[in-house]
């Protein structure tokens, strides 16, 4: 198996997802590619699809530009796709903002959850912390940047991670979302278990 894992590439932390997914399908001891794409016929050729943090509006508006949020909603329970904070968001079925309330922001609604935007606060309010990720073994550093957290699930939807009774990870068949950012850290588990559990139970 040689999983080709595709990284949206509109804004964020595209190349530190590059690398801690390259380093995740080595310690899975996968011979797997990694590629940047940011066409839906680019999106068609991968595997399955990481979508990094950033302006959620900006890259949903992207998305629907270029044909992925179409691909997303076609391909609904079916393609693996794991988003990380502003990734997180452009999932979701509805999204809120702490201070605006209700937007109306472009989504692709594949993972049934309700999200609230900039829920810690802006860029100032930064932090890190450690999180317990049974799911991927344990205690796991998380470093959330103007993070969401999840206030609504849908009854399929699985909750992976809470902190201060807020939920901040979730894995809804194909679909893992993180309100925080693994690709900033050196611990590769979080995308590992996104190759493993998700990429590779479509092989």
């Amino acid at each position: 198996m040689r999983p080709i894992v595709g990284v949206l590439g509109f804004q964020g932390a595209i190349e530190e997802h590059v690398y801690i997914t390259r380093k995740a399908l080595k310690e899975a001891g996968l011979q797997g590619e990694v590629r940047v794409v940011k066409k839906r016929g680019e999106v068609e050729d991968v595997d399955g699809l990481i979508i990094p943090g950033g302006e959620s509006t900006v890259i949903g508006s992207m998305m629907e530009h270029t044909g992925v949020m179409d691909y997303l909603k076609e391909m609904k329970e079916e393609f693996p796709v794991f988003g990380t904070c502003a990734g997180m968001i452009v999932l979701a079925r509805k999204v809120r903002d702490r201070v605006l309330g209700e937007t109306n922001q472009p989504t692709a609604g594949v993972l049934d959850i309700v999200v609230e935007r900039n829920h810690f606060g802006r860029q100032n309010d930064s932090f890190e912390v450690d999180l317990e990720i049974p799911a991927i073994g344990g205690v796991f550093r998380g470093i959330f940047i103007r993070a969401p957290v999840v206030l609504e699930v849908g009854s399929g939807v699985e909750v992976l991670c809470s902190f201060n009774g807020k939920i901040v990870a979730v894995k809804q068949e194909k679909v893992l979302a993180t309100a925080f950012h693994p690709e900033l850290t050196d611990d590769a588990r979080v995308h590992r278990y996104f190759i493993e559990k998700v990429v590779m139970s479509n092989q």
